[in-house]
């Protein structure tokens, strides 16, 4: 089927009233963990993916989808309305979005970024449903060692991407890549690396490993601090003026290209296309001076631009099975539990759940707008909870959720191993994200790696003959090389060009 059929069959599937209230479940977990800070999309994510193993494809998909990009209007309220970024994309929005709330707008800027991101979103998922095909019917003129290689480029642009030292990257891509060998070998049907532990011969729980590294070890290093104690500004007038739409329009526009644009890029991360839509909106502004002190283009350009790029991070996903980030490692690990397998062929062997979240994520953003207003005192309330009561609800589902799906203790013990180990690494500035890409993408990368032997009677030099191929590993080491050259000496990160107000 066309773009344009796929995306009416979509919203057939995403309009069904069970996948409605998926969508809205979603929204609402995404926008609460978004909201408290130190949670993120990631570990609400991870608190509901046992339930993929219960619910229909489709809508199991559909629910983590919505707390992906839910989590982005949860993240502004706390950047706009107590300075305290909950994600690092949710930074730039509060060099304006505070100060704006403190001359007592914070209903202005919440409003205009929520209308701002809407329209983005709605863009983005409309380019998408257009590009995805095209690059799907491209991706089937790919090989094993394409695969392989594209798989590769993710991953060192993740690790190349890293604000922290390269050497604690690459460390964490080899631990991930290690975790994905534990058990079976799926071609010579020997143990390894299982310590002689039976319970290890299928491999470690996808679930133990994400839910630990993301959802109870955020809860053990946040337990006990406590946001509410912040200044938070009042919420008086909640409606734009056409000024503050007009003035939003322009923003909004750029901040969608540059988002879906960096966003086709596997392995980029969020905060650069915030920070990039942020340093066009301060370039082209004939008032320039007016960025960091309540300049409503310096919440609605970034906001929009964040909202593309996750929207636009889809791509890869859908057309490749090569996830971004941590969070769209996630949700891969959801397709493969429902027996999904995203790639080229997705779309024709599961339409339903192909074009059913495509189109959801419009039926999505429409409830994340027409729940913004109406919520927002809400969300303030749940900040001022105890942290502590919140962690003990969240390690409560973890536990039950993991245990849940196998029945099985011995997961239950992986999850409390992985989370202190999470705790330690998270301590000592180690990254996770690559530890996480690297353990969901282990099995494929694997498979590709030895369907090439295979193929060329074992000769290694196929990755670099092949003219795609030796290209994508050429980029890799481009990657690698130049943004590393650009650290200082002492592993630091460069200082952005953006310095915050």
């Amino acid at each position: 089927m066309s773009s344009v059929e796929g995306l009416m069959h979509g919203f057939g599937v995403a309009l069904t009233p069970q996948n409605l209230l998926f969508a809205l479940i979603g929204c609402l977990v995404g926008m609460l963990v978004g909201v408290l800070p130190g949670i993120g999309q990631s570990a609400g994510m991870a608190l509901l993916i046992p339930l993929s193993y219960f619910l229909p494809p489709a809508g199991s998909i559909i629910m983590l989808a919505s707390i992906f990009y839910g989590a982005a209007y949860g993240g502004r309220i706390t950047s706009i309305l107590m300075n305290v970024p909950g994600e690092s994309e949710s930074v730039v929005t509060a060099f304006d979005g505070y100060p704006m709330a403190q001359q007592g707008r914070a209903g202005v800027a919440l409003s205009t970024s929520a209308i701002a991101s809407f329209a983005g979103a709605v863009l983005s998922v409309v380019a998408l449903a257009f590009a995805a095909l095209p690059l799907s019917r491209l991706a089937l003129h790919l090989g094993p060692p394409e695969y392989f290689s594209l798989m590769v480029l993710g991953l060192c642009l993740v690790v190349a991407l890293i604000e922290k030292s390269l050497i604690k990257g690459v460390i964490m891509l080899m631990l991930g890549l290690f975790l994905s060998q534990i058990g079976t070998d799926p071609v010579q049907g020997s143990a390894r690396f299982t310590l002689g532990l039976p319970e290890l011969l299928g491999g470690i729980p996808l679930l133990a490993v994400i839910m630990g590294f993301f959802g109870v070890s955020d809860v053990l290093l946040s337990a006990g601090q406590r946001h509410g104690g912040q200044v938070m500004a009042k919420i008086e007038r909640l409606t734009p003026g056409l000024a503050d739409l007009r003035a939003s329009t322009g923003p909004a526009i750029r901040g969608t290209v540059i988002g879906f644009v960096l966003g086709l890029i596997p392995g980029m991360v969020a905060a650069v296309s915030t920070f990039a839509s942020y340093v066009a909106e301060k370039r082209v502004s004939k008032r320039p001076e007016r960025f960091g002190r309540g300049a409503i283009q310096g919440v609605a350009g970034p906001e929009t631009a964040n909202k593309a790029f996750e929207i636009a991070s889809f791509v890869p996903l859908f057309t490749l099975g090569i996830p971004g980030s941590a969070a769209l490692a996630i949700l891969l690990s959801a397709f493969l539990i429902q027996g999904v397998t995203p790639g080229p062929a997705m779309f024709t062997d599961s339409p339903d759940v192909a074009w059913g979240v495509i189109a959801s994520m419009i039926v999505g953003n429409v409830i994340l707008l027409v729940l913004n207003f109406p919520l927002v005192r809400m969300w303030v309330l749940i900040l001022r909870i105890p942290a502590d009561v919140l962690g003990v609800l969240v390690v409560v589902v973890s536990v039950v959720g993991i245990y849940s799906v196998n029945n099985s203790i011995s997961d239950v013990l992986l999850l409390a191993l992985f989370s202190v180990v999470g705790c330690l690494l998270k301590l000592l500035e180690f990254p996770l994200p690559p530890i996480v890409l690297a353990f969901v993408l282990g099995d494929r990368l694997e498979g590709a790696f030895r369907q090439s032997l295979v193929l060329t009677d074992g000769n290694p030099l196929v990755f670099f003959t092949r003219p795609i191929s030796g290209s994508i590993l050429a980029i890799a080491v481009i990657v690698m090389v130049v943004l590393k050259a650009r650290r200082s000496p002492a592993g630091k990160a460069p200082t952005t060009p953006v310095e915050a107000p």
